[in-house]
């Protein structure tokens, strides 16, 4: 009796040919500690992912959000983990974020966090600006808490940005 490929009786076969990556099948997540050389790795991987993805005229405009957004978290949540997502959908690169920083319940304090947040993410904001798309941060919807951030950005903007047009 032939041993079998899988444990699974029911798996797909194991001589099934894999579709290269696409930019329609980009969908990555990964988790790096809240540490000054985060940011660096997170440009690295969100280049190769693209890369890997077809997605070359996206990649500058895309490098420097996750960088930025990266590196906010890292210096507003400086003892935890920070979650990355990039999920490529409807003609746009979706990046989100999750840091351990908690929301404040305290109206005063956090409207001064948000503030320290908004200004720490004034260049993400630019970048966006350029490429029409959107970006944004709040409670982080998953158990634990945290904070939420994201950006969008439309393939024809990022291009756009990438060349340098406005």
């Amino acid at each position: 009796m032939p041993e079998p490929s899988s444990l699974c009786p029911i798996a797909a076969p194991v001589d099934r040919p894999s579709a290269p990556p696409a930019p329609d099948t980009l969908a990555y997540s990964f988790t790096l500690p809240a540490a000054p050389q985060s940011p660096a790795i997170a440009r690295s991987a969100t280049r190769g992912i693209l890369r890997a993805h077809g997605l070359n005229d996206v990649t500058d405009a895309a490098v420097q959000v996750v960088s930025e957004l990266v590196a906010c978290s890292c210096r507003l949540a400086p003892a935890a983990e920070v979650y990355v997502s990039l999920r490529y959908r409807d003609d746009a690169l979706r990046v989100v974020l999750y840091d351990a920083h908690p929301r404040h319940t305290h109206p005063r304090l956090a409207a001064a966090c948000d503030s320290r947040r908004r200004a720490a993410l004034r260049v993400l904001a630019c970048v966006v600006k350029v490429c029409a798309g959107e970006w944004g941060f709040g409670d982080a919807r998953e158990p634990g808490g945290g904070t939420r951030m994201w950006a969008v950005l439309p393939r024809g903007g990022a291009r756009a940005y990438a060349a340098g047009e406005p």
